[in-house]
C-alpha cells in the first residue's frame, strides 16, 4: 500500500527518525504508520469491536508490514539469547501450547531477548518474545504458561489493530506509543525508553486508559481458556500476578511487564474468579506430555539462571547443599553441573548430566546438554559421535546442528561447520544469530563470498539496508562471470533493497 503523501507526515516522519533519543522506538512506528491510509478523525469506542471495523484501518497484512519493520528495530536494538536449547524450548513449547489457543495461523517469529528482567511482549505480525528473566521469574511451567497464553491473546484478538482504531483522532503518536511500550519493555526499561513510554502513558485520555484494561483482562480470559483446553492449571495465571503484585509492591520502578500490562485488583481478581470456573470441570490427570515440559521446564529456568552466574564457585555450593536434602533432583544436579562447566570442574559436570541423559536418550534437549559439557571440555569426538546420532533421528534439528557447528569449529572443520549453518539459514532466514556464525565461519573456510552474502543478509535483518547492499556489492564484485544465476539473483536483491530504501525516504 502507498505511504500517505501529504507533507505534513513526511515532514513528521524526517525530524523524527532524525531525533538520537528514541529513534529506533519511533522508526519502526512512524514507518509503520507511513504504509497505512490517511485515518478519519471519528471518536473512538471504549471498546472496539473485532472485526471488519479494525481490519478496514489495520489490515492482516498491513500487520505482517507493521512485524516485519518492528522485527528489523528489535534486532538493532537488543542483545538476543544466543543459547540454543533455550530458543529450541521456547518456540517448542509456544507451537504446542499455540495448539489450543485462538491464533488463526501459526507464529511467525519467537524472540528471547538476553535480559534478567520479566518481561513478555506480542507485536503485530505474529511476533512473540521473552526475556531471559521470564523464564527465571516463573516458577513452573504452568506460570510460564499462563504469560505465553495471555501474549497469544493478544495477537488472536488483534488488540494493535484495535488499538490503532480506538485512537484514530491521534493516530501518529499513539502508534509510536504502541510499539515503543513493547520495545521499550523488551530493551529493559533504559532511561530513554521509560521516557518515550511515559510521555505515551501520560497522552492518554481516560478512555485510552479504560480500554488498554480492558484490553488486558480480555487477553487474561481467553489466555485462561487455554490454558484449560491445554490441560494447564487455570490458577497458575492469577498466582503469578499476585507474586509479582507482592514482590514489586513498594518498588519505585515496576519491572517492564507491569509497565506494559498494567496489574490492578481487579485483573487479579477476575483472573481467580475465571479459574474458579473450572474447578468444577473434571480436569485430565495431568498427561505425559506436560509432565515431561514441567520437567523441562525446571532444566531450562536453571540454563536461564546461570547465564547470568558471574561466581559459579558460590553457586556450586548452594546446589551442592540442595542435593543433600533431595540427592535424586534432576533438575538440581544438572544446575550443578552447570555450574561445575562453567568452572571448568568438566568431569564431575559430565558424570552429572549423563545421569540425565540416561533418563531419555532420544531426547534433544538431554543430548544437547551432554554434548554441550563434552564440547566445553574439548572431548569434541564424543560430543560429535553423540550429535550425529541424534540427528538421525532428528534431521537438521536446530539446536542439535548448531552444537555440531560449534564443535566442528573448534576442531577447525570450518567447512563442515559452514555446511551446517548453511542448512540452517535456510531453515531458520529470520534467526540472525544463524547468519551471524555463518558469516564468521565462512571467513575461516575461506569462502570470501559466502561472508559478504550471510553478512548481507544480517544486515538486513538488523534493517541496516546499506549495509546490506554494501556487503551485496561486495559478493558481485566477486562471482564467476559464468555464474549467471548467482549474478541475478544479487542483483535483484540490491534492486529490491533500493526499492525499500526510496519508500522509507519518499
Amino acid at each position: 500500500m502507498n505511504a500517505p503523501s501529504t507533507p505534513s507526515n513526511r515532514s513528521l516522519f524526517q525530524r523524527l527518525v532524525r531525533r538520537p533519543l528514541v529513534s529506533i522506538l519511533e522508526r519502526a512506528a512512524l514507518a509503520a504508520f507511513l504504509l497505512m491510509p490517511t485515518l478519519s478523525a471519528s471518536s473512538p469506542n471504549d471498546l472496539p469491536s473485532l472485526g471488519d471495523s479494525a481490519s478496514r484501518i489495520v489490515s492482516p497484512q498491513m500487520e505482517q508490514q507493521i512485524g516485519e519493520i518492528f522485527l528489523k528495530q528489535l534486532h538493532a536494538a537488543l542483545p538476543l539469547s544466543k543459547d540454543v536449547l533455550i530458543q529450541y524450548y521456547v518456540e517448542q513449547h509456544m507451537s504446542t501450547l499455540a495448539q489450543y489457543s485462538s491464533l488463526q495461523s501459526a507464529l511467525n517469529t519467537v524472540v528471547v531477548v538476553d535480559n534478567p528482567n520479566i518481561n513478555a511482549f506480542a507485536a503485530p505480525g505474529g511476533i512473540i518474545g521473552i526475556n531471559l528473566g521470564l523464564l527465571i521469574y516463573a516458577q513452573d511451567s504452568d506460570e510460564y504458561s499462563s504469560v505465553m497464553a495471555h501474549e497469544m491473546a493478544h495477537l488472536s484478538q488483534r488488540h494493535f489493530a484495535r488499538g490503532i482504531e480506538a485512537r484514530q483522532t491521534s493516530a501518529i503518536p499513539n502508534l509510536v506509543g504502541l510499539l515503543a511500550a513493547v520495545l521499550v519493555g523488551a530493551a529493559g526499561g533504559s532511561d530513554a525508553g521509560l521516557a518515550a513510554l511515559t510521555t505515551f502513558q501520560a497522552a492518554g485520555q481516560s478512555k485510552q486508559l479504560r480500554f488498554s484494561r480492558d484490553r488486558e483482562q480480555e487477553a487474561d480470559r481467553i489466555g485462561l481458556n487455554t490454558l484449560a483446553r491445554a490441560n494447564r492449571d487455570p490458577e497458575a495465571m492469577s498466582r503469578m500476578f499476585e507474586r509479582m503484585q507482592r514482590a514489586y509492591r513498594f518498588t519505585r520502578r515496576p519491572p517492564e511487564f507491569l509497565l506494559t500490562h498494567p496489574l490492578s485488583e481487579t485483573r487479579i481478581s477476575d483472573a481467580k474468579n475465571q479459574a474458579r470456573q473450572y474447578a468444577d470441570q473434571v480436569r485430565l490427570a495431568t498427561n505425559l506430555e506436560n509432565q515431561r515440559d514441567a520437567f523441562d521446564y525446571q532444566l531450562i529456568r536453571a540454563r536461564a539462571r546461570e547465564h547470568y552466574v558471574t561466581k559459579p564457585g558460590a553457586e556450586i555450593e548452594t546446589y551442592r547443599d540442595k542435593l543433600e536434602d533431595d540427592p535424586s533432583d534432576l533438575s538440581i544436579q544438572y544446575a550443578l553441573a552447570l555450574s561445575l562447566s562453567k568452572n571448568k570442574e568438566h568431569d564431575e559436570a559430565i558424570k552429572l548430566v549423563e545421569n540425565l541423559y540416561r533418563q531419555n536418550p532420544r531426547s534433544v534437549l538431554y543430548t544437547g546438554a551432554l554434548a554441550e559439557v563434552l564440547i566445553n571440555a574439548e572431548r569434541h569426538g564424543e560430543a560429535q559421535r553423540l550429535l550425529k546420532a541424534t540427528l538421525q533421528l532428528y534431521p537438521a534439528n536446530f539446536p542439535l546442528e548448531m552444537l555440531l557447528a560449534q564443535s566442528k569449529i573448534a576442531t577447525e572443520d570450518f567447512m563442515d561447520a559452514e555446511l551446517l549453518l548453511e542448512r540452517q539459514a535456510k531453515r531458520r532466514p529470520k534467526d540472525v544469530n544463524v547468519w551471524y556464525e555463518l558469516a564468521e565461519t565462512s571467513g575461516l573456510a575461506g569462502n570470501v563470498t559466502g561472508v559478504h552474502l550471510a553478512r548481507a543478509e544480517y544486515f538486513y535483518l538488523n534493517g541496516a539496508f546499506h549495509r546490506a547492499i554494501q556487503h551485496l556489492e561486495y559478493a558481485q564484485r566477486l562471482v564467476d562471470d559464468k555464474n549467471f544465476q548467482l549474478e541475478a539473483k544479487l542483483t535483484q536483491k540490491i534492486q529490491d533493497l533500493r526499492t525499500e530504501i526510496r519508500r522509507a525516504n519518499s
